[in-house]
């Protein structure tokens, strides 16, 4: 199985030819002007149009320009299209092309066209309320498989050499701070919280996404009772990580700051698309884009 970053020429392509495929499956929520935030990474950092300012290798950009009240007041995109151009083309499309902070003209640059190692969009929202993540990562899941399986080699052991100790790091997919076990007990664990979702919160819009090297759980009711607040946040935490013990990343439940990975985008660290998924039993084969297995 192809586990390998992915080059600047296969990020071109995915988003070139294969990404707006998938743009009338992503969730009706996903919207040019919906939430409040785009954001993408880079694997360099890129200059931005102010001297002696820091390069960026994360930036994010808001879909309305504001009031000073906070109220939308000017659209950044018209249409997904000028979000994808975004995409394609971060510098030359960047809507804070009218700021000394925006990135660096691509015409005064040897390497002018940055290209995205990672699509987000924020996961607070301007038309419905800010939506409810839970993300499950493999990487946790190996870290609490190694310590287990060495825990009597001592408690003054590193992630990493645990990793190594355990056998992990050298496991398929070799070099990775996880075997592909974990992937798919992430996996695994993403279908129960959303069991949980709806067996125990009564909810009846979900969703299981298949992140790359993880899942993100996604509870989506927008009705008054479904509404949790940060601090309804904090218990539903405990509550998945102490009762239920499932190694979810807490941070992200409750961050009202957050940004997730755009659906259908690509995970470039691993070369896999970033997709709902609908049973424990997805093959992580199947996410595999084009522009590698063709």
């Amino acid at each position: 199985m192809t586990w390998r970053q992915a080059t600047r020429e296969e990020l071109y392509t995915y988003y070139a030819e294969e990404f707006p495929r998938y743009v009338d499956r992503l969730p009706e929520f996903i919207t040019a002007d919906g939430p409040k935030e785009y954001a993408l990474s880079f694997r360099d950092p890129h200059p931005v149009r102010t001297e002696n300012a820091p390069d960026k290798n994360f930036i994010r950009r808001g879909t309305w320009q504001t009031d000073a009240s906070g109220n939308r007041a000017t659209a950044e995109f018209s249409t997904f299209e000028d979000v994808l151009e975004f995409i394609r083309h971060p510098a030359r499309n960047d809507p804070l092309g009218w700021s000394p902070f925006a990135l660096a003209d691509p015409a005064v640059l040897e390497q002018p066209d940055p290209r995205p190692d990672a699509v987000y969009y924020a996961l607070d929202h301007w038309d419905r309320p800010w939506i409810l993540l839970v993300d499950i990562d493999a990487k946790e899941i190996a870290w609490e498989r190694a310590a287990g399986d060495v825990s009597e080699a001592g408690d003054n052991q590193t992630k990493g050499t645990l990793l190594e100790a355990s056998g992990i790091i050298d496991s398929a997919p070799t070099g990775y701070p996880y075997a592909f076990e974990d992937v798919n007990r992430a996996i695994e664990y993403g279908f129960e919280v959303r069991d949980i979702f709806t067996e125990e919160f009564n909810a009846e819009e979900t969703m299981v996404v298949y992140s790359g090297q993880g899942v993100h759980v996604y509870l989506l009711d927008t009705d008054p009772a479904h509404r949790y607040d940060e601090q309804s946040r904090e218990v539903l935490n405990d509550l998945l990580l102490k009762t239920y013990d499932i190694p979810i990343d807490p941070v992200v439940t409750a961050d009202r700051r957050r940004v997730a990975r755009l659906p259908y985008s690509l995970h470039a660290d691993v070369c896999r698309i970033v997709q709902p998924i609908e049973s424990p039993e997805f093959d992580v084969r199947s996410a595999t884009p084009e522009v590698i297995s063709g």
